[in-house]
């Protein structure tokens, strides 16, 4: 396993025991589709969300926030739309959440973007 994946994985680790913790159920990791990948998707106060994870070892790059751009956020949301038409649950409130994980700080931002 190459050692971005390998951070990749630790960092989907924790952001699944933050989300735990904040009383998060998680449903299914790694969706795939053919617009892309959702990392996480759970249900959170009678929500269904997907999570896009990121992980930054340090700020050169900007922030974990700062990664999850426009063009990251339509292929997202194409994905998470693929999602409910298989699941039959467009009658689901939804929301898009982001876990930023900055060395080992690990933040959950809810609502980090809309459907445009």
């Amino acid at each position: 396993m190459s050692n971005k994946r390998l951070e990749g994985s630790k960092g989907e680790e924790s952001a699944l025991w933050a989300l735990k913790e904040n009383g998060y159920r998680i449903i299914e990791k790694n969706y795939r589709s053919p617009f892309g990948e959702l990392d996480i998707i759970a249900e959170e106060d009678g929500y269904l969300v997907f999570v896009e994870v990121k992980k930054r070892n340090s700020s050169f790059y900007g922030s974990p926030f700062e990664a999850v751009n426009r063009i990251k956020q339509r292929r997202i949301i194409k994905t998470a739309m693929f999602y409910m038409k298989h699941n039959n649950c467009f009658d689901r409130k939804i929301r898009f959440d982001v876990v930023g994980i900055e060395k080992e700080k690990v933040s959950i931002v809810k609502h980090a973007f809309t459907l445009e």
